[in-house]
């Protein structure tokens, strides 16, 4: 915890439930968004996670506290000074301490929780009677306030080390521990290692940190407070929060009762270990937050006219709304053209079934109402002519300003999630156009002008027939010389002229007023059809890319909004 007055805390203890709760919501972050984050950050949370759920399940009442230090800062010495003994090595030879060496305070078993540190060297330190260590302990004793019970006190390599395996094994152990006590010297308080690759690091662990100025029997009184002040300003720049230096000396006994206060504070009420994972877990949590942005976009208010427009021209939509425009002219023309030209319908092939998109087999089209399932609509492809180049360009132009909008002011590797998301080349896109214009109805219910207009060249056509009939019979009575009745006559006309003549010109006459009517209705037809098809062209937009785009956006919140709660 942060360097804290003799008998007042000034953090709030992290409970179980809360360290557990961060350490979910971090955890569900990296479910939700680790492929779209920073790998070395995520490397790290993956850690932190680890290291909570191992830490979490040793149990025990046990606070690590770690003395850490460059070499010849007198971290050994300071270590010996708080167990009472000569345990750590204190010599000339630089480095002096290569392993870390633990002692540990109290009756508990610290066995498991040191095989975990991967500390071998232990020492278990023997209280006094009242409770109090030997005469070197209680060297300078003016104040001594709770009791070291579960304290395991670590002696740490020096991080300055020549040697690499030392550095790596004291950064190691480092990441582990609950109190950090940076132990520096005059000479070296101001190292660039200390500052830049340790404590700027671990800057976020600061409601675990402990600085000392060791040594201060060096300096006059004067030049102890000077150095502690300039150390006290290069922690903060280093981002320790409310950051005090404590000067010691393990030769005059200089602090050292203000530095087992501090400790026994952190030890006491065994919360130090889980305000050290909270902070880890908090610290991996902001790492990680600058890979998501505040906000993400409402794929649902991206325009998409442009996307649906390409997608029909690639699905054959205006070839098909052709088809279906002359399929009706077609069938118009069957059931109110001229009764006499009818026939000729047959030489005029069928466009929808040319297009394999009419699956009746020469039977009568089976009319469905607009809102059925048109029951053409089979498994298979269609005959519609594979969209050129030029539109399937169009698509890709569509499809990357609507991923592009989409995604506007994401980082960039969620931008390129988004893009990876949406399917354009494997040919299922093209596929899924073809079947969602197979399964969309391309008829309706005959007009009712139809019928009307099929009875009355029906009975213009029977008013023809009859008055040509009528001209048959004569002539055959003059062929065969017999006596002709009397012809009524409407007029000087006779009535089978008449009859004859008016069939013939009102038939072809309305017969080419309703191929006139016919495109009206035509239009309006392919009106009915372009709403079907572009909503059948819609909802394959939104399988192929609108789902999975938002499927990205909402892992991203989902990535975001546990972060946020890890960080709170």
């Amino acid at each position: 915890m942060s360097p804290i007055r003799p008998g007042r805390a000034t953090v709030t203890a992290t409970s179980a439930a809360e360290l557990g709760a961060r350490t979910t919501e971090l955890s569900l972050a990296l479910v939700a968004g680790a492929d779209e984050l920073d790998p070395a950050a995520v490397a790290l949370a993956r850690r932190v996670v680890d290291k909570t759920a191992e830490r979490s399940g040793l149990g025990g009442d046990h606070t690590i506290v770690a003395l850490a230090g460059a070499t010849g800062s007198g971290k050994s010495s300071l270590f010996n000074t708080l167990v009472g003994a000569d345990v750590a090595t204190i010599g000339a030879r630089r480095p002096t301490t290569s392993r870390p060496t633990a002692a540990v305070w109290g009756d508990g078993d610290a066995s498991q929780l040191l095989d975990w540190l991967g500390v071998s060297a232990r020492h278990i330190v023997e209280a006094c009677p009242g409770g109090e260590p030997d005469a070197k302990a209680r060297r300078g004793r003016d104040v001594q306030l709770g009791s070291l019970d579960g304290l395991v006190l670590l002696d740490l390599p020096d991080f300055d080390s020549r040697v690499v395996d030392h550095r790596r094994e004291a950064e190691r152990v480092l990441e582990l521990v609950d109190v950090f006590v940076w132990v520096t010297d005059p000479q070296k308080y101001a190292d660039a290692r200390l500052h830049d690759e340790f404590v700027r690091l671990l800057s976020q662990h600061d409601a675990v940190t402990l600085a000392v100025l060791n040594q201060a029997d060096r300096l006059t009184p004067d030049g102890v407070r000077t150095i502690a002040e300039d150390l006290g300003a290069l922690l903060v720049a280093d981002g320790v929060r409310g950051a005090k230096v404590l000067a010691t000396s393990t030769v005059t006994g200089q602090g050292i009762p203000a530095l087992r206060q501090r400790i026994a504070n952190s030890v006491a009420g065994h919360a130090a270990s889980r305000q050290r994972l909270k902070a880890d877990v908090v610290g991996a949590a902001l790492r990680l937050r600058p890979g998501v942005a505040d906000t993400e976009p409402d794929v649902g208010r991206v325009p998409r006219d442009e996307l649906d427009l390409s997608l029909g021209r690639a699905a054959g939509v205006p070839i098909v709304l052709d088809a279906v425009a002359r399929d009706y002219r077609r069938e118009a023309f069957a059931h109110t053209g001229w009764l006499f030209a009818r026939w000729t319908k047959g030489f005029a092939a069928d466009p929808l079934r040319r297009l394999r998109l009419d699956r009746t087999g020469g039977r009568p089209p089976i009319h469905v109402d607009i809102d059925g399932a048109d029951v053409r609509a089979v498994l298979g492809r269609s005959s519609i002519p594979a969209p050129s180049v030029s539109t399937a360009s169009a698509v890709e132009l569509a499809t990357r300003s609507f991923v592009r909008q989409a995604s506007e002011g994401l980082p960039a590797r969620w931008t390129q999630a988004v893009e990876d998301a949406v399917d354009e080349g494997d040919g299922a896109l093209g596929d899924s156009l073809d079947r969602a214009v197979i399964g969309t109805s391309l008829r309706a219910r005959r007009p009712a002008w139809w019928f009307v207009v099929n009875l009355l060249q029906w009975v213009l056509g029977l008013v023809a027939v009859a008055g040509l009939v009528w001209y048959a019979v004569l002539w055959a009575f003059g062929l065969l010389q017999l006596p002709r009745p009397e012809t009524p006559t409407v007029g000087i006309l006779p009535l089978p002229l008449v009859l004859l003549v008016l069939g013939l010109l009102l038939g072809i006459t309305l017969g080419v007023l309703s191929r006139w009517w016919a495109r009206v209705g035509a239009r309006h037809r392919r009106g009915v059809i372009a709403k079907r098809l572009a909503e059948s062209v819609a909802t394959v937009a939104d399988q192929h890319v609108l789902a999975p785009v938002d499927e990205v956006l909402a892992r991203h919140r989902e990535t975001r909004v546990h972060l946020e709660a890890a960080a709170r």
